[in-house]
């Protein structure tokens, strides 16, 4: 495994911080989520639509290391 370079983890920061500009309600509906649906066993959906309408949908029910990797990516990216 590569060690983490500190440029582009500032790269990423910014442009997580621009994200949340533009979608600020989207942080919020993750935070809610987080803090009370983050568990083994929750079923988290996807659904994309294209800008021709055509639409993509995925699920993935969560498992224990799933919830790990969530926990350590908040810890590696929180404020």
């Amino acid at each position: 495994m590569n060690p983490m370079n500190p440029m582009k983890l500032f790269k990423i920061k910014t442009a997580i911080e621009a994200f949340k500009a533009n979608h600020p309600k989207f942080p919020l509906f993750l935070s809610a989520v987080s803090n009370n649906a983050l568990q083994s066993g929750t079923v988290i959906e996807i659904n994309v639509t294209d800008v021709n309408g055509k639409t993509y949908s995925s699920n993935l029910k969560l498992t224990d290391s799933d919830i790990e990797l969530i926990k350590d990516m908040k810890d590696t990216f929180q404020n």
